[in-house]
């Protein structure tokens, strides 16, 4: 059992009379963890299995007689539902349950799709839940080897109220892998474990079989084809500046249908939006926002590339900027503190990431380079200008061996520090 981030916030709040739920895309390790924390649950439904499903779906409270038929103790009875989305009425029963006693259970409800639920208007147990996301594995959880980290004092981050455990031991810890192989493969934990020439097929079926059978199976599109043309072009595109309008003719379908594909994708938690950053006095800011893959590994392959280290030689730069996005949502998402933008004027003037964070922002440019330069930091000195008493540093992430201050206020940093 690897070590997970999330692990420790769990049994955290596993001891707390609230009901927990757990999403993230699939394969991020969501039955793992559980069944590493929860490994004493009283009752374990997998409504992944079709039988399953249907014998909750064709009577929602059937949970309800399971749950009441457990003798009262003095601790809790763990209740563990594995992809609860697929039967939404099944949250009504978990409401009734903890409404009636709510020290008697513990439910933790964990999902792959929000889609359905925010459809059919499901209730998602206000003021009883708390939420929580998984995504795939980050540096902590996977660190890079000792002669490419070569950590001679703490490092830098880039969010201020992140920290790995330190306490972790190694051996709990996923393989130590090079940043190449992490923008070929990405950070899915089953790649991660997987052997190099395993990892390409394990990700096309991913992106095909896996996408095709969570769809179809919630009869959220209609019209396959086109969803998998539009698939293909929003991966190709993924970093880049949204255009429903160019998807829409390239896909063959409609804007209207081209933002809904888009919210799938989210819902799906298959990627994310970084708004573009707005509070600032400059004039003629661009308002769109871009679009990124949860991993880039996924994005490879449902792009219709060959997931490999060539590919990643080919065009280094862009893939590199998703990582480092990648890497500076998931801290944020877990620290729940911190909103990640984008700056983009229409003069030309851009800096790939701001993140705003306990009354600061903090300018991230990202560059495929192991000598950085001021040119580099062009951008974020005048952004800093502009925003004086909020923006007091900001941060290149390249290639370079150890941190290094390239202009006032200004810092490069190694990949792995941030």
């Amino acid at each position: 059992m690897y070590w997970r981030y999330l692990e420790g916030e769990l049994r955290k709040w596993l001891v707390k009379p609230y009901v927990q739920i757990l999403f993230g895309a699939r394969q991020t390790g969501k039955t793992t963890l559980l069944r590493k924390v929860c490994h004493e649950a009283a009752l374990w439904i997998d409504l992944a299995d079709p039988a399953e499903r249907s014998r909750y779906l064709s009577r929602p409270g059937t949970l309800i007689d399971e749950c009441l038929a457990l003798k009262k103790s003095e601790t809790p009875h763990l209740i563990v539902i594995d992809e609860a989305q697929s039967v939404p009425s099944i949250f009504d029963a978990v409401q009734y349950l903890y409404d009636k006693e709510k020290t008697r259970w513990l439910f933790v409800l964990c999902g792959s799709s929000a889609r359905k639920l925010r459809k059919t208007g499901a209730n998602l147990l206000p003021g009883r839940a708390v939420y929580h996301h998984l995504y795939t594995l980050m540096a902590s959880e996977r660190p890079f080897p000792p002669s490419i980290a070569v950590q001679h004092e703490k490092p830098h981050s880039v969010i201020p109220s992140f920290s790995s455990q330190d306490d972790v031991l190694k051996e709990m810890l996923f393989p130590e892998t090079d940043i190449i192989t992490r923008l070929a493969f990405g950070e899915l934990p089953g790649i991660a474990v997987a052997t190099e020439d395993e990892r390409a097929r394990l990700l096309k079926s991913y992106a095909l079989i896996y996408l095709e059978e969570e769809i179809r199976r919630e009869g959220l599109v209609k019209d396959w084809g086109a969803f998998v043309r539009f698939l293909q072009l929003v991966a190709a595109e993924s970093g880049g500046i949204t255009n429903f309008m160019g998807i829409s003719k390239e896909a063959g379908i409609s804007v209207p249908t081209v933002k809904s594909y888009y919210q799938l994708l989210e819902d799906m938690f298959i990627g994310f939006r970084v708004p573009a950053f707005s509070k600032s006095a400059r004039k003629y800011l661009l308002s769109t926002p871009k679009f990124y893959f949860f991993d880039t590994g996924v994005r490879h392959a449902a792009a219709g590339l060959t997931p490999d280290r060539q590919l990643v030689h080919a065009a280094p730069g862009r893939i590199f900027e998703q990582w480092v996005g990648t890497e500076l949502w998931k801290r944020i998402g877990y620290t729940q503190q911190g909103t990640l933008y984008h700056y983009r004027t229409k003069g030309g003037a851009e800096i790939d990431f701001i993140v705003e964070t306990d009354n600061r922002l903090i300018p991230v440019e990202v560059k495929w380079t192991e000598l950085p330069t001021e040119k580099d930091a062009r951008h974020i000195i005048e952004f800093i200008k502009d925003h004086p008493d909020k923006a007091k540093d900001g941060y290149i992430v390249c290639r370079c061996l150890r941190p290094m201050q390239i202009y006032e206020k200004i810092t490069a940093i190694p990949y792995w520090a941030i």
